[in-house]
């Protein structure tokens, strides 16, 4: 594959693409301190772990590692069928427990059944008190694609995530029936353009599949898998 010089690729600007995460329902606390290490390490984008974490992920990085790195989360993943105001109080308890990005899923019940206002009142409500509480940290909402037969709804999707003030549109929770497709970039860039982030999720595991969404336009990926990522590029843009 020849890499688009464009982006100006190096390894240090590929690592900030990559969001180190373990979501795993058996994650453990060295699991956690080990995806911190790798984050500081390796100088990808951010931890992303589960709420329940944050507290022991932001004391172990201040008080073991000698420079400070962000820590994502999840919340109401991967379902998105919490009620508002548990989705509103488990943000803000990120927030308050020093967390610098959320990734939220949204209710995919409500798109597929064309509830658009609930659903986009959903979206507005969280992205206002979360910026209320911390303007800085970043907002990232999840369209699970691969539960959606509509290009329609996708885009609608899309379009009141851009509206609601959100700081990204992401595709896949990573633990749905399937992970984020090249289509599905090119699907919400059509609706929305350059005017949001893209994060994508699922089953990124190779520095192609890696390179092949950062060329769509993606900002953003999440993986269980940066090292593996990471460590199969090097500077002249070619497969180690």
């Amino acid at each position: 594959m020849s890499f688009n010089r464009t982006i100006n690729m190096d390894r240090t600007t590929l690592a900030k693409y990559l969001d180190f995460a373990n979501h795993h329902p058996e994650a453990s606390y060295q699991d956690i301190k080990f995806i911190c290490d790798q984050v500081a390490e390796q100088g990808f984008n951010a931890a992303f772990m589960n709420p329940f974490y944050v507290v022991f992920a932001r004391k172990y990085i201040q008080e073991n590692l000698k420079k400070e790195i962000k820590i994502g989360t999840v919340i109401d993943f991967p379902l998105g069928q919490e009620t508002l105001e548990v989705k509103i109080s488990s943000s803000l308890e990120a927030v308050k427990n020093g967390i610098d990005e959320i990734d939220v899923a949204t209710n995919t019940s409500l798109l597929i059944s064309d509830q658009y206002d609930q659903y986009f009142e959903e979206l507005s409500q969280i992205v206002n008190k979360v910026k209320s509480q911390k303007k800085e940290v970043i907002v990232k909402f999840i369209i699970e694609t691969g539960l959606i037969n509509s290009e329609r709804q996708i885009k609608a999707a899309a379009e009141m995530i851009l509206r609601s003030g959100a700081d990204f549109v992401k595709i896949c929770s990573g633990m749905g029936p399937r992970g984020a497709s090249l289509k599905d970039v090119e699907l919400v860039k059509s609706e929305v353009g350059e005017k949001i982030k893209i994060k994508v999720a699922g089953g990124i595991d190779t520095l192609k599949e890696a390179m092949d969404f950062i060329e769509t336009g993606v900002s953003r990926i999440g993986t269980s898998k940066a090292l593996e990522i990471i460590k199969n590029f090097n500077d002249s843009g070619k497969l180690k």
